[in-house]
């Protein structure tokens, strides 16, 4: 099954090339790295720790994690990979002083899984959430490699295609030395793949355990002056957005400026994908505001533009504190969401779109402590109106936006303490 999955992988990779040439600035980028021809990295005899993060979001959610392992593990060498671009670009930026090389994760064929094992030499490996990569784990495995799955995560979706091969999972999770599952639930899906009970182990979510750092306050601090943000004209962050998103937030945001009787608000919008900058600059362009983009050079139209255009990667949690509200973007459409909790640890009111399949857990707790207003399954022309109503809502009504937001941060609070128990896990092992 291995060499089929090989072969499969490899009939993939060979029809994604054109998609690599045509969009090859995203797809390309650290392409020898992926086949194992990494950065110089010198042994000395000191145990290695590979930390592995795919884009943004779990990047971010490492943060608090790779502090805690090099104040308990001095003695290892931190290394961390990415999967993609945007991931790789932030993870330069926020492990320049904790890890010792950043650079791109192996394409899973086994020699180029290999080259890269023998170039780290890991000790452990670490795969933020659930990546399960079938040669990858098995070679690490082999070479002796400890190799554990932290805040992991399974949704419903990946256990019905994860069962379609579950003799061979069965396989590869035998090389996984524990798997630090984020809830019950998750831990009960990963089970179902026949990896052993004692091996599982539920420890929370690590995003709960993030907070802001002196850098991000340096930013929030540029963010405020540039763009003169103030109560006077509350900020609404549109945050991680995909496809036709924006354009629905636009309408409503018209809505909204023909109804606010006073402060007028402002609106911030970051489209989750940087592929899309150009598209959704069109679409502001073409909506009649005057707009500014964060990638240009300052000018006085900042501190007055009615419409923010964030497109930059990594910028977006500085923006947050900044925010009168939030909307999370990926859950007007079938996409299923993104995390809520990066506002919520600054305590900021946030609104969600139907759609949040890939947080449920955590989006069911927040709505079941009146900690976040979720938008019911609406056609598409109803949701601009939608929109506006509950942004309206919140920005007239201090109280509701306060409270809200205060439940947010309980939340949060309630919730911390995955990284203190994921060091206790590990322990033994290192």
């Amino acid at each position: 099954m291995f060499f089929l999955y090989s072969i499969l992988f490899t009939v993939a990779f060979i029809a994604l090339i054109p998609l690599f040439l045509w969009r090859r600035e995203k797809y390309a980028a650290g392409f020898w790295q992926r086949f194992g021809y990494l950065p110089e990295f010198k042994q000395d005899g000191r145990p290695v720790l590979w930390l592995h993060s795919v884009s943004v979001g779990e990047t971010q959610a490492a943060r608090p994690l790779a502090k805690r392992l090099t104040e308990e593990f001095p003695e290892y060498r931190l290394v961390v990979s990415t999967t993609t671009k945007t991931g790789q670009e932030l993870a330069q930026e926020v492990f320049k002083d904790a890890a010792e090389l950043v650079f791109y994760f192996p394409y899973d064929w086994r020699f180029t899984v290999r080259r890269s094992l023998e170039k780290i030499k890991p000790n452990v490996v670490l795969l933020m959430e659930t990546e399960i990569w079938f040669n990858f784990i098995r070679e690490a495995g082999k070479s002796n490699t400890r190799v554990f799955i932290v805040n992991g995560r399974l949704s419903e979706k990946s256990l019905k295609r994860y069962l379609r091969i579950r003799t061979t999972l069965r396989r590869v999770l035998h090389y996984v030395d524990m798997a630090l599952m984020q809830s019950s639930a998750d831990a009960r899906r990963l089970l179902q793949l026949d990896i052993r009970s004692n091996k599982v182990k539920i420890t929370g979510n690590i995003k709960f355990d993030q907070s802001f750092d002196a850098l991000e306050s340096v930013k929030t601090d540029y963010f405020r002056e540039r763009f003169a943000v103030s109560e006077d004209a509350p900020l609404i962050v549109a945050a991680s957005t995909h496809a036709s998103e924006e354009n629905w937030i636009l309408e409503a945001f018209k809505t909204i400026w023909k109804s606010a009787p006073d402060k007028l608000p402002r609106l911030l919008i970051a489209p989750r994908h940087p592929e899309r900058f150009d598209e959704v600059s069109e679409l502001i362009k073409q909506s009649g505001f005057e707009w500014v983009k964060r990638s240009e050079e300052m000018s006085d139209s900042d501190k007055t533009a009615e419409v923010i255009l964030l497109d930059t990667i990594g910028e977006l949690r500085a923006v947050f504190p900044l925010a009168g509200v939030v909307f999370i973007g990926g859950s007007l459409i079938p996409h299923g969401g993104h995390s809520i909790l990066e506002p919520a640890v600054v305590e900021k009111p946030i609104v969600t779109g139907f759609y949040t399949m890939n947080f449920d857990a955590v989006v069911k707790e927040f709505l079941e402590k009146n900690a976040v207003i979720q938008l019911p399954k609406l056609e598409a022309e109803k949701i601009p109106p939608k929109l506006a109503e509950v942004f309206l809502e919140l920005l007239q009504n201090s109280e509701y936006r306060e409270k809200l937001a205060q439940n947010a941060l309980a939340v949060m609070q309630k919730n911390r303490g995955a990284v203190e128990k994921t060091i206790e896990h590990l322990k033994p092992f290192l």
